[in-house]
């Protein structure tokens, strides 16, 4: 069954720092790009960041760039997003997905999103 899972998600006071996880089952993340995706309430969601197969190429929303940091472990085939200096504006339910990468080479911003996880909440506040 093919499945992704997020966990580490909780409550920080503004400038904590959270790591968030995306574990997969069923099939081999390795051969996957990956995304972050966050919805705030009455907002929509936005992909923050995303991570290409090998070669890891990676991309991030200004708003996070240089706070967060997505990377891979495949021999766990887990995923994760490094949450750094955290602020009210960051509370959201964060989704992980598996994103459509044949080759490793077109932008991850770019690629269709395949598989999702149920999300986990990050409340963040000041």
């Amino acid at each position: 069954q093919i499945q992704l899972v997020e966990s580490g998600g909780g409550s920080v006071q503004s400038g904590g720092s959270l790591r968030l996880s995306c574990a997969a089952s069923g099939f081999s993340l390795e051969r996957y790009g990956i995304g972050w995706f966050r919805q705030a309430p009455g907002k929509e969601r936005e992909q923050i960041s995303c991570i290409n197969r090998s070669p890891d190429s990676t991309y991030y929303v200004d708003s996070v760039k240089g706070r967060f940091t997505i990377s891979r472990d495949n021999a766990k085939n887990t995923a994760f997003l490094q949450m750094n200096n955290l602020e009210p504006e960051d509370t959201a339910v964060y989704s992980c997905a598996a994103l459509g990468d044949l080759y490793g080479t077109k932008p991850c911003q770019t690629l269709p999103t395949l598989y999702w996880g149920q999300g986990t909440q990050v409340a963040v506040s000041s």
